[in-house]
């Protein structure tokens, strides 16, 4: 035991890396990300989502023929079968992750090539995955509510139709962009706690679904996952702008915490913060309803201070008010970052197989040894 004690841990692995990657870059110090070698300012702004899958999964920007065939691919592969629109509506009065999650590892059973774990097949299962869960999500969304599901819309978008299926109407075409691009910031980033345990799964030689699956259970933690709802919560709770001064130092000096600030990995401003606050701010005035966007900016002013020690806006700070004022239903949230973050993940389960090693750290064990057993007639 005692040459344990010399053991150096790292707890949560904190700036251990695995293995290398190309799939995306975090500069945390500088405050910037890069999916493939592309700033993520110029994949937002210009780019959509089902180009940003192609680029994550494949490597490369496609070309136009490339992206008009994994767009239409990717739309004739919304549909989901009928036994999974009935297991939803059997399981309907469960999260939303918990509804997703159960859902994704169902497909399995529907896939005729899941012992194909060809490159491929691989990738084909990624986009699949992306193209149906929405329907998965919105079509649970609807049941709960009484309501039968909306078949998907192939002319539309992957973000026009996620909006068609889950309201019913053909969405505004600055909404649909909007949530194209909020699509697009999450969808990679990195060795994150989704991305490890879905890398963790793919090391022992499973299957896609399998490896997605355990990202998505991953990501409902609330350590994880699910800050953009609890920013909400939190602005709602607050009220009024007037109020926030209060109730920050009420919370803070109580031991509590402001949700959508800190990041483990960047010590400035995540850039997707910076690009969603405008878009909120945007939304916001053309909504006509500036309400959460002054909460949470006197909140975001308030913690000006914290910015000195690295505690500054993450993405799901804006994230929140933005599905808000979009009427999405607050508890699907991180639904939404599961969705898009799928590509990335398939991504990175792509490059684990490719050049696969097994991980499998140590624990360092502190306990007592060789203790005496004791029967149970004999025990106090």
């Amino acid at each position: 035991m005692n040459e344990l004690n010399d053991v150096k841990i790292h707890r949560g692995l904190k700036e251990i890396y695995l293995d290398r990657t190309k799939s995306s870059y975090i500069d945390g110090k500088n405050g910037k990300l890069y999916y493939r070698g592309f700033n993520i300012n110029e994949l937002a702004n210009n780019s959509t989502f089902e180009e940003v899958s192609y680029l994550l999964i494949h490597g490369t920007l496609p070309n136009k023929s490339q992206l008009d065939e994994i767009t239409t691919w990717m739309a004739n592969s919304r549909d989901i079968p009928n036994e999974i629109i009935n297991l939803i509506d059997s399981i309907k009065h469960l999260h939303p992750m918990d509804v997703l999650r159960t859902a994704i590892s169902t497909l399995a059973a529907f896939d005729e090539s899941l012992e194909d774990d060809s490159i491929e097949a691989n990738v084909k299962k990624g986009l699949s995955i992306t193209a149906k869960a929405p329907t998965i999500v919105t079509a649970h969304i609807r049941l709960r509510e009484g309501k039968a599901p909306i078949v998907p819309e192939k002319s539309l978008s992957h973000a026009a139709n996620f909006l068609y299926m889950l309201f019913g109407v053909i969405p505004d075409e600055l909404d649909a962009k909007l949530i194209d691009k909020d699509l697009i910031l999450h969808a990679e980033h990195g060795l994150n706690a989704s991305s490890f345990t879905a890398r963790v799964v793919a090391s022992t030689q499973s299957d896609m679904y399998s490896a997605i699956t355990a990202g998505i259970a991953c990501l409902k933690g609330p350590a994880h996952g699910g800050a953009a709802e609890g920013v909400m919560k939190q602005a709602q709770e607050i009220g009024d702008e007037k109020n926030t001064v209060n109730y920050v130092k009420n919370l803070l000096s109580s031991g509590g915490r402001i949700m959508g600030f800190g990041h483990r990995v960047y010590k400035t401003a995540d850039p997707r913060a910076l690009i969603l606050k405008i878009d909120a701010k945007n939304l916001s005035d053309r909504k006509g309803n500036p309400k959460w966007f002054a909460i949470l900016q006197s909140l975001a002013d308030c913690m000006e201070p914290y910015e000195k020690k690295g505690i500054c806006e993450n993405v799901d700070f804006w994230t929140g008010a933005i599905y808000n004022l979009l009427d999405i239903p607050d508890d699907i949230f991180v639904s939404i970052f599961a969705l898009a973050r799928i590509p990335g993940w398939t991504a990175q389960i792509a490059e684990q197989f490719s050049n696969n090693i097994l991980i499998r750290p140590l624990l360092a064990y502190v306990g007592e040894l060789e203790k005496p057993y004791i029967k149970i007639e004999d025990r106090k």
